[in-house]
């Protein structure tokens, strides 16, 4: 199992805002919805392309890609339109000493 890395403090990673990070090759993007945290891996099921580069909808609670245009919910992965059709990873995360961690669990 994998090491936790920490993301962020909290406080840097407002509701409605997006980040990056890396565990070893992995760049996994976390967000803040409403006060929760979610970590995606930073890549486009569709086409290898960083989710990170598209909006994050923090009232919608969706990542678009901004390739083709394809959205994803950040709370589970889902794909919500074409032309993806599989879902994104997703990561655990925790709140810990007022810090965001999160981990590549896939082994």
């Amino acid at each position: 199992m994998q090491d936790w890395i920490r993301v962020c403090a909290t406080s840097e990673l407002l509701p409605g805002e997006s980040t990056v990070a890396w565990d070893g090759d992995t760049a996994i993007v976390v967000v803040n919805h409403d006060g929760d945290y979610y970590a995606l891996e930073d890549r486009c099921s569709h086409e290898d392309f960083e989710l990170s580069a598209g909006c994050f909808d923090g009232e919608e609670a969706t990542i678009e890609c901004v390739l083709h245009g394809s959205k994803f919910d950040v709370r589970d992965g889902r794909a919500l339109n074409p032309p993806a059709y599989a879902p994104v990873v997703k990561f655990p995360v925790k709140v810990e000493d007022g810090a965001v961690w999160t981990r590549d669990d896939r082994g």
